[in-house]
């Protein structure tokens, strides 16, 4: 298994270690190997694997040994002496070339397994990755609300101090506090969605669920984007499955070829023969041994015809489903990449207006020194700067999330 994490290593290569800083890649990159040595359903396909390979010795036989024994129980008489009892044994052999074309079969079966834990593995690490990036931004707009209430708090200050030279009324105060009261509440329902989210991410990775995930503290929207090329969709893992189960299926009907050629037997019949009394000869009581050889031949083929048949029209079916799974790829595909361009421009725009809000803010803040501060602009600029604060969060999320997926396609 350790060729499968390697090749897995090799072909998906995470956002992480394109776009956050070098020591945190390398966290998100050890959670991802935990994962991926620890989860039961990797686990769980690896066993299939390995059941599926080992069938190949299970029909590297040949058909059951024959053996019989006979008792005449009325001894027939023959001319060297009476018949007593029958040994016999006997061999059927396939036809040459029927074992190999059963191990080409299995084996191609074992290799269609063999995707699967590709295609689980790379889920699993798009997962782990969507996980990690959906706590960071709970944490982010935990660090907002937390910041937003700090500044609250300091615009309370300065409330007060305007209610006791007449310069506010106290509902502006009030305002203020019941402000505060709404984004602690929405803290507190953000720490609850980040427990839940922790035990995703912990059950992802096979571990105990109130360990602790540690996330980074920032992350940034590169400069640049890699570049994408539908044309490695070709080469995905679940395309390539269905082309090993259609190579499956002409291993199938190479199988069925030969099992509907005759088959060969090879026996030999022992029987026991009593000497005759009172006579004197050279054969007397001589026992008889007969070599035989069989052969089975199909004559009612019907079977045989209806299987290459059968074959026939499943190759046609996974050609079908492998060109509709193609399409869904490709869809899927051009929307991770079209919602990675919105996040971008969304960023940007909303950069654009928390640098205008924070202008603003500081404007009120000016207005306070000469005697003319209004809560109510207070609230109205602080309640945007919040909302710029968590769509820009919310874009960085959405970047670093619909990158996974492309990575997952294309990677």
């Amino acid at each position: 298994m350790k060729q499968i994490k390697s090749h897995i290593k090799t072909v998906f290569i995470l956002c992480s270690l394109f776009f956050v800083l070098k020591g945190n890649a390398q966290q998100l990159e050890v959670l991802i190997d935990e994962a991926l040595t620890n989860n039961p359903e990797i686990q769980k396909f690896e066993l299939q694997y390995k059941r599926a390979s080992e069938k190949v010795n299970e029909v590297n036989t040949i058909p059951n040994t024959e053996f019989g024994v006979g008792y005449f129980v009325s001894e027939p008489e023959t001319r060297t002496g009476a018949q007593r009892f029958k040994v016999s044994a006997k061999q059927m052999l396939p036809w040459f070339g029927t074992i190999t074309s059963r191990e080409n079969y299995v084996s191609s079966l074992a290799d269609a397994k063999y995707e699967d834990i590709v295609i689980a593995k790379r889920k699993l690490m798009a997962s782990v990755s969507q996980s990690y990036y959906n706590l960071y931004a709970n944490k982010a707009k935990q660090k907002v609300l937390t910041e937003n209430i700090k500044l609250l708090e300091t615009y309370e200050t300065l409330a007060l101090t305007s209610v006791e030279v007449g310069k506010a009324s106290a509902v502006d105060v009030l305002r203020l506090q019941m402000r505060q009261n709404e984004m602690q509440q929405l803290k507190d329902v953000l720490q609850q969605q980040f427990l839940a989210e922790q035990t995703n991410f912990n059950n992802l990775l096979n571990r105990d669920n109130d360990v602790t995930v540690n996330v980074v503290d920032s992350l940034l929207i590169p400069s640049e984007d890699f570049d994408i090329t539908s044309e490695n969709l070709t080469l995905h893992p679940e395309l390539l499955k269905y082309d090993k189960l259609y190579q499956s299926i002409e291993q199938s009907e190479l199988l069925n070829q030969k099992e509907s050629s005759p088959m060969i037997g090879f026996g030999l019949d022992y029987i026991n023969v009593a000497e005759r009394p009172n006579m004197d000869f050279s054969d007397n009581g001589k026992d008889i041994v007969m070599p035989m050889v069989s052969v089975s031949i199909p004559i009612f083929n019907k079977k045989y015809k209806s299987q290459t048949k059968q074959n026939e029209l499943q190759q046609q079916e996974i050609t079908a489903q492998k060109q509709e799974r193609l399409n869904s790829l490709e869809t899927l595909l051009d929307k991770a990449n079209n919602e990675r361009i919105s996040a971008r421009i969304s960023y940007a725009t909303q950069t654009k207006n928390l640098q205008q809000a924070k202008d603003a803010e500081d404007i009120l803040i000016k207005s306070y020194e000469t005697g003319t501060i209004d809560f109510n602009d207070v609230l109205d600029i602080q309640e945007l700067q919040l909302k710029f604060q968590m769509n820009q969060i919310e874009s960085v999320k959405t970047y670093y999330v619909q990158t996974t997926i492309i990575n997952y396609l294309i990677k």
